[in-house]
């Protein structure tokens, strides 16, 4: 009996030792089991890119800020002017691209007939097809402010070309984030395009021209075209097949693309892309805006509450939507036709 009595003991002892224990061993593989489940999901979110959304918003913000008084119509040489060049800046910093060639920063300086200006550069490297070069651009000078007279004396230049440089901005931000051009994209906002395509005529001197695929030129994109919602137009479509791909591309979203009808301006060379064209990059310019109706054109009217920022973004997505089996390398636009 007394034998009987130590083997009690001794088993009533252990049993709370082995319990014990096994709530060690059950806590520590919940902890483990808990762990490897953090481990699973926080690789998941890594793992899922949030999609882009083409928001009418920050469309809204961009272009009220370029196009505001505060830009005071950003005249080459201007202070506003320069506050816009440091806005660009920023994004294009924000966004993460880098500087183009040698140059320290965005800016690319040189002086023309006194003025100091800069056209603004980011890139953003492509993969397999690095060395080959799509230009998205606009231009971001207007007229300034009326030197003299009553009321309202600033060009705010919101459709031209606040809006189109609106739209670089955000495919910047678009393709960055989607990680998958092949090629390489210069988003290039270009000085004195009203004073004579002097920035974008500047820039092409100093390119190898065999290395550019194509120009994509956004200008005048924040009103409705002639043809109707959810519709642009494209300058020298008849000059390469540039316009012939993005049409495809767009085929079942509800988006089309249409010849320039103004051809009696002559548009194809009154705008950025004409510098590139005339060395025979497929380079052409998107647009919706009725040319010859609207009453806005370089006047102090063109401001941005006058703007359909729909319009905008629907333009935007649909550029977007629409280069990117360029932008991807699998679609290669024929050289441009040079006679003029």
């Amino acid at each position: 009996m007394k034998n009987n009595i130590k083997k009690i003991v001794y088993v009533s002892a252990f049993i709370p030792m082995f319990l014990s224990s096994c709530k060690t061993v059950k806590n520590d593989q919940n902890k483990t089991a808990n762990f490897s489940s953090e481990v699973i999901t926080n690789t998941a979110k890594k793992s899922v890119k949030k999609a882009f959304v083409f928001d009418s918003l920050s469309v809204k913000k961009h272009l009220y800020t370029l196009a505001s008084d505060e830009m005071q119509g950003r005249k080459p040489g201007t202070q506003g002017m320069e506050k816009a060049t440091v806005y660009i800046e920023n994004q294009f910093k924000r966004i993460g691209l880098k500087t183009y060639g040698n140059l320290a920063t965005y800016r690319q300086n040189f002086t023309h007939k006194g003025i100091k200006m800069s056209n603004i550069i980011g890139v953003l490297e492509g993969k397999s097809k690095k060395e080959e070069i799509v230009v998205i651009s606009a231009h971001h000078d207007h007229l300034g402010v009326k030197k003299s007279g009553e009321g309202d004396l600033i060009f705010n230049g919101a459709n031209d070309d606040a809006s189109g440089v609106v739209g670089v901005l955000t495919l910047a931000e678009y393709f960055a984030q989607k990680g998958t051009n092949e090629r390489t994209i210069l988003f290039v906002c270009f000085t004195a395009e009203e004073m004579g395509l002097v920035g974008s005529d500047f820039f092409g001197k100093g390119i190898d021209p065999t290395k550019f695929v194509a120009g994509i030129n956004l200008e005048m994109i924040g009103k409705t075209p002639s043809f109707g919602k959810n519709t642009a137009w494209l300058t020298g479509f008849e000059r390469s097949d540039f316009g012939k791909i993005i049409q495809k591309n767009l085929v079942g979203t509800g988006y089309q693309l249409f010849p320039d009808p103004y051809e009696k301006f002559n548009l194809f060379f009154r705008s950025d892309n004409a510098s590139l064209a005339r060395l025979g990059v497929p380079s052409h310019t998107f647009s919706t805006t009725p040319i010859d109706v609207d009453k806005d054109y370089h006047k102090v009217s063109d401001q941005a509450k006058t703007l359909n920022m729909g319009v905008i973004t629907q333009t935007i997505k649909a550029v977007a939507k629409g280069t990117e089996s360029i932008i991807n390398g699998k679609d290669t636009p024929t050289r441009v036709v040079l006679e003029e």
